[in-house]
């Protein structure tokens, strides 16, 4: 199958070339991006329809100043009220919903910031997905770490006092596959009190299975709520199926993890219409799951490597602080994560206000852990990168900029017995 080059379209053959082509103009080609694959688990869910009902009838230039005055002044913030803080009007009340947000902040989380590094483990990808560094016509270095390899690069994250990890892979089930994930997390938990996967979706026996193996949480990007625009971007792979990538967290939920996360990436689509639809992603699904720990990232999108550039839809820092102050409105409850995509200078002004997460000692390539951390030449080749980070600070000097900005960094909140 095309999928198992993993290389771009200079090393295709004719052949090769041709699907390649007729993937990316003619969408009769395409497998519909709303039906089910074989082997995917369908669930009986009313989350999606809700969500898509708020998105779909979301007009941000109906929302006035006194809208926003309005949502503002609430004890509580509705759906309503969201919807009118992710508007253009809000845009100049940007300085008074930092104040509401801050304010919240405090309530639930103190003045705490938690850390955490993300460890790819291998970059193969089966998708076809136009704006992503590792998709399979990509021509990159490709890499899949051995359990030894795995066990290095955990060692020497841990040295660095680091206590939570995100093991990553390419969406690749024949190069990862489910029993692969879950001996990294065996692994991961001798050297982790929390470990995360941002991984292919899978189903609720799966998710089961990696929980049983040590994961804690899981995070799934949408990337876009538009359905349209999700056709457009994802050719071909399981990650083009929308409602199956929909309904991960929930199934995840089903299989016993004890967290999710969300997100979409904004600049691929309307960001306004994917950041309402990625709180009320969250929204509907706490009230189904209460117990549930939730979070919500905020990532714009980012150079690529290998691939044509994308650039974002006009979604700069000022609209990325509105999406996340209006977030922490109207989910006082929830984590707020801001990548290393953003600049170390936004990201020390945002957890001042509304984040609560932040990643340190970041790589997103394979491997290369020990060239970052302690200067040496890793043991291991290296896999490519899937995008360009800003914000490249170690975990040392990460703790000491927010603990300078008077907040208190934290590795770890949660006891074992």
């Amino acid at each position: 199958m095309e999928n198992q080059f993993f290389v771009d379209s200079q090393y295709l053959s004719p052949e090769a070339l041709e699907k390649k082509h007729r993937l990316e103009t003619d969408p009769a080609f395409r497998k519909s991006h709303m039906e089910y694959l074989p082997g995917m688990e369908q669930i009986e869910s009313d989350v999606c329809a809700n969500v898509l009902a708020h998105m779909d009838s979301y007009d941000y230039s109906k929302y006035t100043a006194r809208d926003v005055k309005a949502a503002l002044e609430h004890e509580s913030c509705s759906i309503e009220d969201f919807k009118a803080l992710l508007s253009p009007a809000a845009e100049l009340f940007l300085e008074e919903m930092a104040q509401r947000a801050r304010l919240e902040t405090g309530k639930h989380f103190g003045n705490t910031v938690y850390l955490f590094t993300p460890l790819y483990i291998a970059n193969y990808c089966e998708n076809y997905c136009v704006y992503c560094g590792f998709n399979c016509y990509n021509h990159i270095q490709r890499m899949k770490l051995s359990m030894e390899q795995i066990e290095h690069e955990m060692q020497i994250i841990a040295e660095s006092g680091m206590e939570e990890i995100l093991i990553l892979t390419g969406e690749s089930r024949g190069q990862s596959d489910v029993h692969y994930i879950g001996e990294a997390c065996r692994l991961a938990r001798k050297y982790f009190r929390m470990v995360g996967l941002e991984i292919y979706p899978v189903n609720t026996d799966e998710y089961r299975y990696l929980h049983e193996c040590g994961a804690d949480y899981v995070t799934v990007f949408q990337e876009t709520y538009d359905r349209d625009k999700y056709e457009s971007l994802h050719l071909l792979g399981h990650k083009r199926v929308w409602p199956y990538r929909f309904d991960s967290q929930e199934r995840a939920l089903r299989g016993g993890m004890r967290g999710v996360a969300f997100s979409a990436l904004l600049g691929l689509s309307d960001f306004r219409k994917d950041a309402l639809a990625s709180a009320l992603h969250v929204y509907f699904l706490q009230r189904k799951y209460p117990h549930a720990e939730m979070s919500l990232s905020c990532p714009r999108l980012r150079p690529i490597i290998n691939n044509e550039k994308i650039n974002p839809l006009d979604v700069h820092e000022k609209q990325l602080c509105q999406i996340i102050c209006a977030y922490r409105i109207f989910l006082p409850f929830v984590g707020i994560t801001v990548s290393s995509r953003e600049s170390a200078s936004f990201r020390n002004g945002i957890v001042k206000i509304a984040a609560t997460k932040v990643s340190a000692g970041v790589s997103t390539g394979i491997g290369d852990h020990e060239s970052k951390y302690s200067g040496k030449e890793s043991q291991a080749a290296q896999g490519d990168e899937q995008f360009e980070i800003d914000d490249d600070r170690s975990l040392e000097r990460m703790y000491q900029d927010i603990a300078e900005e008077g907040l208190q960094p934290v590795l770890n909140d949660y006891l074992y017995v």
